[in-house]
């Protein structure tokens, strides 16, 4: 048991950097930078939907606390589109608007998890999900998946392998952040049904569901609703992650502890960020995804061309395995040598098992700045010029 000066083992593990060790070095570095190693976007969001389109006088109240589960017309709006969306009927009581999507999958973790509890987590991941899982004394323990399970009996084999007593939920993230990938419908089925033989939590990842480009994005609460949290976010969907908004849905009783857990760390979502969401819904925000969406998928299909990988299926980003072109510095002398060229990436090991794995994100700068940082990654590798 910690006492001062010493703090709490399960935070302590805990890395202070994911996305990359070597960030701080944009600030000094002279000369052009890429940018490429945090998941966000060079757009702003639609007009009509950005903070400088908010007034208190047309919404009063836009510097109060909202209510602690979200301004009851956005998750209205929320909850209607989940069910048009997944088919599965979805009520308010179902919603939870947070604090990102991050906010939303600390809440589930904090409402289900308790000390020496185990996480499964489908890898690569999302790399905050190992921590938010440490910061509620439980282990997150990664399943070797995407690139490796091509069917759904090796799906099964993969995260029965690590099934154990303490094992209490299953992670995933579909469309996939690091890879690209979509997890098929049939896949997930059979993650579906084991979970429910097994007595498991499934918690699924979608915030980048409308960046599906290839293949269908199948809902994992479609196949068990009474089992699975879903988490999505306006961050991704709609360029706002500065407002730091997002959701979690999920079966309406274990909401309601997971509603407690939003109470008591962050309270409530930001207010304004609710107000300019709910904006979306007005018919400003589809056209918008739609453009964006195919804007997105030919900026991945080029730069992962240039790269010489396969086109991703979804979300914003490239993984790729550099082990070829490692000395004995490792990982980290090759993302010191990206750093010296003005290229910043994230590192395999924040996703995962993956120690010669670099994860480039294709929409983190304008789309000139983005195809100058590949070509020099693509120099790095040996690749010959188009």
């Amino acid at each position: 048991m910690p006492r001062y000066p010493d703090y709490s083992p399960a935070v302590a593990g805990i890395p202070g950097s994911v996305y990359s060790a070597l960030a701080h070095r944009i600030e000094t570095f002279e000369g052009e930078v890429y940018p490429l190693h945090v998941g966000d976007t060079w757009l702003e969001p639609p007009e009509g939907c950005r903070m400088e389109d908010l007034a208190t006088a047309a919404y009063p109240g836009l510097h109060r606390y909202a209510p602690p589960h979200g301004l009851p017309a956005l998750v209205e709006a929320v909850a209607a589109q989940v069910a048009a969306r997944t088919g599965v009927p979805t009520e308010p009581r179902d919603v939870l608007m947070a604090t990102g999507a991050t906010g939303a999958l600390g809440a589930v973790a904090g409402a289900l998890l308790a000390p020496g509890d185990e996480v499964l987590i489908l890898a690569p991941h999302w790399p905050l999900i190992a921590g938010i899982v440490r910061s509620f004394h439980a282990t997150p323990v990664a399943v070797p998946y995407l690139g490796e399970v091509n069917d759904p009996e090796g799906a099964l084999e993969a995260v029965a392998a690590r099934r154990t007593p303490a094992t209490v939920a299953l992670y995933l993230s579909t469309p996939n952040n690091p890879t690209g990938r979509v997890i098929p419908r049939d896949q997930l089925e059979s993650l579906a049904e084991w979970a429910r033989g097994e007595g498991l939590w499934l918690i699924a990842d979608e915030v980048y569901e409308d960046y599906c480009y290839r293949g269908e994005h199948a809902y994992l609460r479609a196949l068990a609703p009474e089992r699975t949290f879903a988490a999505y976010s306006f961050s991704k969907a709609f360029g706002m992650a500065g407002n730091r908004i997002g959701y979690a849905v999920g079966p309406a009783a274990a909401m309601d502890q997971v509603r407690k857990v939003s109470t008591h760390t962050f309270y409530s979502a930001p207010t304004a960020g609710q107000v300019a969401a709910l904006r979306l819904f007005d018919g400003r925000g589809e056209p918008w995804l739609a453009a964006t969406r195919e804007r997105y998928r030919e900026l991945g299909a080029a730069a992962a061309r240039r790269l010489g990988l396969p086109e991703p299926d979804g979300s914003t980003f490239l993984f790729l395995d550099v082990a070829d072109h490692l000395d004995d510095r490792g990982l980290f002398g090759f993302l010191e040598d990206c750093v010296e060229r003005g290229l910043f990436l994230a590192p395999g090991p924040s996703f995962g098992p993956y120690p010669t794995h670099v994860r480039l994100c294709f929409t983190a700068a304008e789309p000139a700045v983005v195809a100058r940082g590949v070509e020099v990654l693509a120099g790095m590798l040996g690749r010959s010029p188009p």
